[in-house]
C-alpha cells in the first residue's frame, strides 16, 4: 500500500511512494507525531536524478526489517532538496560540520524540535568498504536517545547555535562600498580581491585537461565567466586560454552528448570522459551563458555551435507542454548508469553502415573494448574531427557532413531507448537561468533555424511564472507540476527571476519586463534583505519558522542568491537610475567581502558583481532614427558584443512606455531623424554619436 508521500507532487517522493518506510512528507503532521510519541526524526533528502538516493532506496528503504526498524523507532520525514533548499541548507551546513564532507543522499538525525544531533550521506544497509552499516547506524542512534538522551540534545543545542551564526556577516558591520574614505571599501582593495581571484584560478587551472583541480571535474560556469571579464579588465592572454581551453575540452569530452546536446552535471575524470550521466537544467543553462560570453570575446563561432545545441537540447527535451523547463534526466535507465548513452561499434556500424560507421567510431573513440564499463563507449572527441581529417587523408568538409547525417541517424535510435528517468517539476530560480540563456542565444540564431525558437521559449516561461507561480498577492511561488504551485519563494527565485527580467529587455527591448523587474525587486528588498547588516536572508521574513535563517553567500554548482541579487541590482539599478537598488548591492557586497577574500573559486558570481561594481559601468541608450532596418541592424550590434560592464537600452523615437526608465531616456532624442547613440556612465553622456556608421565604429 502507498505511503503517505503518494500524495505530494515532487517526482522525487513519489519515487519512494512504495517503500515499506512509513515516510512522512515535511509538515506538522510528522512533527507533532514526533512531539507526541517523544521519537527521534529521521530526516532523508534528495532529488530525483541523484544516483546514490537511487542506490540507498533500493538498499535500505525497500528493506523490510530495515523499514519496520525505522518504523517502530522514528519518525521517518522524506524531502526533495530542489522543493525545499531551505531544509537543505540547514541540515547539509549540519552534516558538513558534524562528518567533514556532504552530498546526496543526506540522513539527519533530529531532535523532535528539529535540532540536529547526528547525520551523515550515503550508508550501506551493512557494514561495507569500510563505512557503516545503516542499520548499526540506526541502532546507535536509538541506544543513544534511550540510553544518552542528555548528551544527544546538549549537542543538538550547541550544533543548532553553530547553525545559527553560519555565514552572518563574519567581520562585524560591513563597510560600505565607496571611494576609500573612512569606512568605505576602496577601489583598490575591490581590484585586489579581482587579482586575487584571478591568481587562485590560475594556481587551480589544469593546463592540461582544462578546467580546475584534479577529479571529479564540474564545470565552475561563473569562474569561467569571471575569468573572462578579469580578462576585458586587464588583457592576458593566458586568461583567455584558461577559458577557451577549458570550454574546448568539455564539448570534445564525454561530459557532452554529441548527439542530441547538452552536458551531464559533472565528470568522474579530469579528461571530462566519464560523465556521472545525470543532466541538470541549471548547469546547462549556465553552460549556454558560459559559452556566449568566449564567443563573444573570443570571436570563435564553434563557442556559439556548442550554446545552440545545447539550447536545442532544453528545447527538444526539456520543455514542458506548459511552458517552463523541468528539471533534470536522471543518471540511469533500466537501473543502470548510462546504459542509455553508451555504444559499441556493431550498434553503430547496424544504423549508419559498416563504411561510415568504421569512421565514425575512429572518430568518437568507440571500440570493441571499450572505453567505459562492460565494452560500452561514451562517444567523445580525443582529436578533433579536422585532425582525424588530417590523419587518415579525409576530406575535412565532407567528413563534418558525414558525421553530422551519422548523429542525426543515431539520435533517432537512441531516442527509441529506454530513456532516463525525468523529473519534471518547474523550480522558478533554475527556469530564471534557462530564460536568460535562451533569450541570449537567441540573439545567435543561424539563418537556417526556426525564427525566435529559443526567444519564444523564454518569454514563454517568464509569463508562466509570473501568471501561474505567483500567489494571488503578486508574490513569486517557488514550484509547479502539473497546474499545481507550491512553497513561498526563495531568495534564488526572486534574484534569478529579476536578472532573467533585465536580460529579456536586453534582448526584445520590450518595457513591461523591466516594470516587472523592479515589482519583484521592491518585494526582494522588502521581504528578505538584512536591513542592519546588509545582504539578504535566503528565506523571507514571513516564512515557514525554522532552526536557522541564513545568507547564502558561497557559490555551489549554481550562484549563490546574495551574488545574483547583487548582480541583478547592479543591472536594474543602472537601467532605472534607482540608487536604493545601488545602495543595496553595495551592502551586499560589502557584507561579502571576506567570503570572496578567502574563497574566490566559491565566490564567482559575487566577484562577477564586484566587477560590474568597480567598473566603469556604462549606460548604453540607442535612439531609432527613420531608417527601420538600420535600426534593426544597429540593435544588433548592440547586443551582441562583449561589453560584461554596460547596460543596453533601446527606443524607437518617441516611444516610451515603462515610467522606470524615463530617467535613462530623458532628453535623448534622433538627431535630424538618424539612429543616435549616448554612452553614459553614471547617467552623465558623452555627446551623442549620430548615423550608422559612427556608432559601428564607436561600439567597435
Amino acid at each position: 500500500m502507498p505511503n503517505r508521500l503518494a500524495q505530494e507532487s515532487s517526482p522525487y517522493l513519489l519515487q519512494h511512494q512504495n517503500n515499506p518506510v512509513d515516510w512522512y512528507p515535511w509538515g506538522p503532521e510528522a512533527i507533532e507525531k514526533a512531539k507526541a510519541e517523544n521519537k527521534p526524526i529521521f530526516l532523508s533528502i534528495g532529488y530525483s536524478a541523484c544516483h546514490w538516493c537511487h542506490v540507498m532506496e533500493h538498499e535500505s528503504f525497500e528493506n523490510e526489517p530495515i523499514a519496520r526498524y525505522l518504523n517502530e523507532h522514528f519518525v521517518s520525514i522524506k524531502v526533495d532538496r530542489e522543493e525545499r533548499p531551505d531544509l537543505d541548507q540547514i541540515y547539509m551546513n549540519a552534516v558538513q560540520i558534524l562528518t567533514g564532507r556532504g552530498g546526496w543522499p543526506m540522513s539527519v538525525f533530529l531532535t523532535p524540535d528539529l535540532k540536529p544531533f547526528f547525520g551523515g550521506t550515503y550508508w550501506p544497509p551493512s557494514p561495507r568498504m569500510g563505512m557503516s552499516g545503516f542499520e548499526q547506524v540506526l541502532v546507535a542512534v536509538v541506544d543513544a536517545w534511550r540510553n544518552r538522551r542528555e548528551i544527544a540534545i546538549k549537542q543538538a543545542e550547541e550544533m543548532t547555535g553553530h547553525l545559527q551564526n553560519i555565514e552572518l556577516a563574519e567581520d562585524g558591520p560591513p563597510r560600505p562600498l565607496g571611494e576609500g574614505r573612512g569606512e568605505g571599501l576602496s577601489k583598490a582593495e575591490a581590484q585586489s580581491l579581482l587579482d586575487n581571484a584571478a591568481r587562485t584560478l590560475r594556481r587551480a587551472f589544469d593546463s592540461r585537461y582544462g578546467g580546475f583541480g584534479a577529479a571529479p571535474k564540474f564545470p565552475h560556469s561563473m569562474d569561467l565567466q569571471l575569468l573572462l571579464r578579469l580578462w576585458k579588465r586587464k588583457p592576458s592572454d593566458d586568461l583567455l586560454h584558461m577559458v577557451t581551453f577549458t570550454l574546448d575540452k568539455m564539448a570534445a569530452g564525454g561530459i557532452y552528448d554529441h548527439l542530441a546536446g547538452g552536458f551531464a552535471r559533472y565528470s568522474v575524470d579530469e579528461r571530462w570522459l566519464v560523465p556521472h550521466f545525470e543532466k541538470m537544467l541549471y548547469d546547462n543553462a549556465l553552460l549556454v551563458t558560459a559559452y556566449l560570453d568566449a564567443r563573444m570575446a573570443s570571436g570563435d563561432y564553434r563557442h556559439s555551435v556548442v550554446a545552440s545545441r545545447v539550447s536545442c537540447y532544453l528545447l527538444d527535451y526539456m520543455t514542458d507542454s506548459g511552458g517552463g523547463f523541468h528539471s533534470a534526466e536522471d543518471a540511469d535507465s533500466e537501473g543502470e548508469e548510462g546504459k542509455f548513452y553508451v555504444w559499441t561499434p556493431a550498434e553503430i556500424k547496424e544504423i549508419v553502415g559498416d563504411e561510415v560507421g568504421e569512421r565514425f567510431c575512429y572518430v568518437y573513440d568507440v571500440s570493441e573494448q571499450g572505453n567505459f564499463e562492460h565494452g560500452k563507449s561514451i562517444l567523445n572527441l580525443p582529436k578533433s574531427i579536422e585532425q582525424c581529417a588530417a590523419l587518415k587523408g579525409w576530406d575535412s568538409k565532407e567528413l563534418n557532413l558525414e558525421l553530422g547525417a551519422a548523429r542525426a541517424l543515431l539520435r533517432v535510435e537512441r531516442d527509441e531507448r529506454v530513456r532516463p528517468g525525468k523529473d519534471d517539476k518547474i523550480l522558478v530560480s533554475w527556469n530564471a537561468l534557462a530564460i536568460d540563456a535562451l533569450a541570449r542565444v537567441s540573439l545567435w540564431n543561424a539563418p537556417d533555424t526556426e525564427p525566435d525558437r529559443e526567444l519564444t521559449a523564454a518569454e514563454r516561461a517568464a509569463r508562466l511564472i509570473l501568471k501561474s507561480i505567483s500567489r494571488a498577492d503578486g508574490r513569486l511561488l517557488h514550484t509547479w507540476r502539473k497546474g499545481v504551485a507550491k512553497y513561498d519563494a526563495y531568495l534564488d527565485d526572486y534574484a534569478y527571476f529579476v536578472n532573467a527580467l533585465v536580460t529579456l529587455y536586453e534582448v526584445t527591448f520590450a518595457e513591461g519586463w523591466i516594470d516587472e523587474a523592479v515589482r519583484l525587486t521592491n518585494l526582494m528588498l522588502k521581504h528578505f534583505e538584512d536591513q542592519g547588516r546588509g545582504g539578504f536572508y535566503f528565506t523571507a521574513d514571513d516564512h515557514e519558522q525554522l532552526i536557522a535563517r541564513n545568507k547564502d553567500l558561497h557559490d555551489a554548482s549554481i550562484p549563490s542568491g546574495n551574488a545574483m541579487a547583487a548582480t541583478a541590482l547592479i543591472r536594474l539599478g543602472k537601467l532605472t537610475g534607482n540608487s536604493e537598488f545601488l545602495e543595496s548591492a553595495g551592502r551586499t557586497l560589502a557584507v561579502s567581502k571576506s567570503v570572496m577574500e578567502r574563497s574566490p573559486t566559491g565566490a564567482g558570481q559575487m566577484l562577477i558583481a564586484l566587477d560590474m561594481w568597480l567598473g566603469p559601468m556604462q549606460e548604453l541608450v540607442l535612439i531609432g532614427g527613420r531608417d527601420q532596418e538600420k535600426n534593426e541592424e544597429l540593435r544588433g550590434v548592440l547586443q551582441t558584443g562583449y561589453r560584461p560592464n554596460a547596460v543596453i537600452a533601446y527606443r524607437p523615437a518617441a516611444s516610451g512606455q515603462s515610467p522606470h526608465l524615463e530617467s535613462l531616456f530623458a532628453g535623448r532624442t534622433a538627431v535630424n531623424g538618424q539612429p543616435t547613440l549616448y554612452i553614459c556612465e553614471n547617467f552623465t553622456c558623452q555627446a551623442p554619436i549620430v548615423g550608422a556608421e559612427a556608432i559601428r565604429k564607436a561600439l567597435f
